[in-house]
């Protein structure tokens, strides 16, 4: 393939190749590469938790982080901190966990889930807040945890952002399918593709992935299924939805299992999927930990509901003297939030989908009904509620 400035600039899905995926995937994980690691299992960097705190009382700390990085960025993009977590710092996060899951039981409703079929799992959304409400004690031990923070601050710096979601898969409950994570793996081929190829390689800079074992998982409980140096692969964003990605998944990625206590950090851009609990009596719990760059914020705060409804007149009256779809576009825009998070995922549920519809898209749809200002005002209030976390 010719090498032309379009083509560096736009990714696109027809040059995704697998052969170029197995390329990437032939390099090996060399545990010399990683002096304060144990051993390298399944291609995967692991530490001992213990030895790394030791190294850490010595002084290490800025050397770890660099190993770390190197880990997500050049190495397998996988690391596991082995018994990271004491069982009595563990266990009442757990329960408190087990009795948010039947409180929000008891209220009904879809719950819609990541990559995986609504319903398949349990999922408590904004398991960080409702912790903190549900036992603040236990919140404030498990979140002292040094190697969480240890983790963030060596992909992120200071000022980063904990989110978190507890997953529970019950004994039969189906896995999902091979993905990337949060920004671009958030949306589907068609929207990625719109995105310049520098924003594909920056999309994984603005977060970092985790999981903490809350039990004990084998493998026939489904812990996570990974592809060690996939995050290297520039197309991976589009190249997940292709069935031949998809099938090569399936058949060779691997998948470590954990005792409760293990922490996992990974490069968001890693292929990887939760697995299916084919045991018949372990709740697999992890609780996934999305940590989030301090730089994801724009400088002012712009309402921008009000600005919307402050030009609706104005922009519907274009629409209706005949303005070009793309006029109308670029004022959208300008004013209206176009990106779907942050949200409440208990109040705008991923039901049939992996986002929320954003603000400019409700007012695209109101536009295109003719709806009135009062209408629009209606819409965007409601869906102001899905943005608050309570």
């Amino acid at each position: 393939m010719t090498i032309t400035t379009a083509t560096r600039h736009w990714l696109r899905a027809q040059d995704c190749h697998l052969a170029d995926l197995l390329a990437i995937l032939d390099a090996e994980t060399v545990l010399a590469d990683y002096p304060h690691a144990t051993a390298v299992a399944q291609g995967v960097v692991v530490y001992a938790a213990e030895q790394v705190r030791a190294a850490l009382a010595e002084g290490a700390g800025p050397a770890i982080e660099a190993e770390l990085c190197h880990a997500w960025t050049e190495g397998p993009g996988i690391i596991v901190f082995t018994g990271a977590f004491a069982r009595e710092v563990l266990d009442p996060v757990t329960a408190a966990y087990d009795a948010i899951v039947a409180d929000e039981k008891a209220i009904g409703g879809a719950r819609g889930d990541h990559f995986g079929k609504p319903g398949a799992n349990d999922r408590i959304w904004n398991a960080l807040e409702k912790l903190a409400l549900k036992d603040p004690e236990a919140f404030v031990d498990y979140y002292a945890n040094d190697l969480v923070a240890l983790g963030a601050r060596a992909w992120l710096g200071p000022g980063y952002q904990v989110t978190a979601q507890a997953n529970i898969v019950r004994p039969g409950g189906a896995g999902q399918t091979v993905h990337r994570d949060y920004h671009l793996g958030f949306m589907d081929a068609e929207q990625a593709a719109r995105y310049p190829a520098h924003i594909h390689a920056m999309s994984p800079q603005l977060t970092l992935q985790g999981a903490v074992a809350h039990v004990d998982m084998p493998v026939e409980s489904g812990p996570t299924l990974y592809l060690p140096h996939s995050q290297k692969y520039a197309l991976g964003y589009l190249a997940y939805w292709l069935p031949e990605f998809q099938d090569y998944f399936v058949a060779n990625h691997v998948q470590l299992p954990l005792t409760a206590g293990d922490l996992v950090w990974f490069n968001p851009a890693l292929f990887h999927a939760a697995g299916t609990n084919v045991s018949s009596d372990i709740q697999r719990m992890a609780n996934l930990l999305q940590v989030n760059s301090a730089f994801g914020r724009a400088m002012e705060s712009v309402d921008r509901a009000r600005v919307v409804e402050a030009i609706h007149p104005a922009l519907a009256a274009r629409v209706a003297a005949g303005w070009s779809d793309d006029a109308v576009a670029h004022v959208v825009a300008a004013s209206a939030e176009g990106y779907p998070f942050p949200s409440n995922l208990d109040r705008a549920q991923p039901v049939g989908g992996m986002a929320p519809p954003s603000q400019a898209d409700l007012v695209h749809a109101a536009l295109a009904e003719g709806a009135s200002t009062e209408d629009l005002a209606a819409r965007l209030a409601e869906q102001a509620k899905t943005t608050r976390s309570h």
